[in-house]
């Protein structure tokens, strides 16, 4: 299988005064640009002493993590028959250390992947959602506690249920109904507000706000709550409150986008990966599923969750998005395999929280056809890491346990089950809900 060549692996200064006058000019870098605004920014500029604070704090961390042992670890995973194209992006201490693709865009086309390549995030984009009503809610212009009846036009629940159902239950996937309801038909290509309706049909499986089940049709309503306190599209708001102020210039919600984009990778199914056609089912939901971005981008964004970017996202909106809602021990048995680890697992308002072997982090993954995506990081330490694939794969899943455990300073394990010959099944064709891997 070809592979374009990687880049050089970055190395780490051995003169400790060397280094510490690096970080120190990295900072100072990271402070200038953070505190820019973009020209176009509907924000304007704000010399934020609590953002500045921030960053220094974070700055003065040593690094822990051994970066060229990460890529030469990312390097074997691009050996794997199932890879194709792979992006990742590290922020330690608040700044973005580590940005590097890998493989190709296409198999076998000789594009190299690199962090300036698009690919789309899947169910990462529901922390989008979730930050987006968190960070309205706190501008006092809907009540997260509200009926979701009063925004959405287009949310129906069986009995009426949607009368009870508050807007935290639905970006916390707690409305009653059983799991990925009407995913199917959505990929069919059937109306999004259609089915949304149609969801008074069903027959719940327990009173909304009090059992955890996983949606994507039902989770847009959030679109809608959006679109209803701005009288604006969802992608607008989000464009302009979000990832303009960010300077996230590569970010959009929409399938032309992505296919216009000059530098874009393209899906990959089966075991032998080949290249498939671009799905829209989920850019129908953008609030589930539509986000698409580079590596960079995605880089910010976590930052931007790590309270790094108070002007834009207030630490009272991440505290509302972030915060345990609901336990899922469901999630626990999905991730049995790193169980060793996680030890308890619960949602809050797009994302999903962690007992990181007595840590708190914070994360998501996603899946749609031909791609993957994934998200953790420690807000408390301002660390973490983002991935990006262009193949239905899971195996670059266990990077972030890779990652997280350099920060945490914990033995090296095969998360990524490199070292040893594992019979894996070969990944599936057909459409993959954005639920995620």
């Amino acid at each position: 299988m070809s592979r374009a060549k990687n880049r050089a692996k970055p190395k780490r200064s051995s003169n400790p005064i060397l280094f510490a006058g690096l970080i120190a000019l990295l900072a100072a870098v990271a402070l200038y640009f953070g505190l820019r605004q973009p020209e176009d920014s509907p924000v304007k500029p704000q010399a934020s002493s609590e953002r500045a604070a921030a960053i220094a704090e974070a700055a003065k961390q040593p690094s822990v993590i051994d970066y060229a042992r990460l890529d030469q670890r990312l390097g074997r995973l691009m050996e794997e028959r199932d890879m194709v194209g792979l992006a990742v992006g590290v922020v330690e201490g608040g700044q973005i250390r580590f940005l590097k693709g890998y493989g190709e865009t296409v198999e076998g086309n000789g594009q190299a992947v690199n962090p300036a390549t698009i690919f789309r995030w899947a169910s990462v984009s529901k922390g989008v959602a979730g930050a987006m009503v968190a960070k309205l809610a706190d501008q006092n212009k809907l009540g997260l506690y509200e009926p979701i009846a009063k925004y959405s036009p287009s949310l129906r629940l069986p009995g009426g249920a949607e009368h009870r159902a508050r807007v935290v239950d639905v970006l916390s996937h707690r409305l009653g109904l059983f799991g990925h309801a009407q995913d199917s038909k959505l990929e069919d290509g059937m109306d999004v507000r259609y089915l949304r309706m149609n969801l008074a049909t069903l027959n719940l499986i327990c009173p909304p706000g009090t059992c955890h089940a996983y949606q994507n049709v039902a989770y847009d309503a959030s679109s809608e709550v959006v679109e209803k306190v701005t009288g604006k599209p969802y992608q607008d708001v989000v464009r302009d409150q979000l990832f303009l102020p960010l300077g996230m210039t590569s970010a959009n919600m929409s399938m032309p986008q992505l296919l216009s984009a000059p530098n874009w990778a393209r899906p990959h199914v089966g075991g032998n990966p080949r290249p498939v056609e671009v799905t829209d089912s989920y850019y129908r939901v953008p609030a589930a599923g539509g986000v698409n971005s580079s590596i960079k981008d995605l880089a910010i964004w976590m930052q931007a969750q790590m309270g790094l970017m108070p002007d834009v996202l207030s630490p009272r909106a991440l505290e509302s998005a972030q915060t345990e809602l609901a336990r899922t021990p469901g999630e626990l048995g999905r991730m049995r395999k790193f169980r060793e680890r996680i030890k308890t697992a619960a949602y809050g308002l797009g994302w999903r929280i962690y007992d990181y072997d007595g840590h708190r982090v914070v994360g998501h993954r996603g899946g749609v056809r031909g791609y993957r995506s994934l998200i953790m990081f420690d807000p408390a330490r301002k660390s973490g890491v983002v991935a990006l694939w262009n193949s239905s794969t899971n195996q670059p899943a266990g990077l972030e346990f890779e990652v997280m455990d350099m920060i945490y300073q914990m033995p090296p394990r095969d998360w990524m089950d490199l070292d040893k010959i594992i019979e894996r099944p070969p990944a599936q064709p057909e459409e993959v809900s954005a639920a995620g891997p």
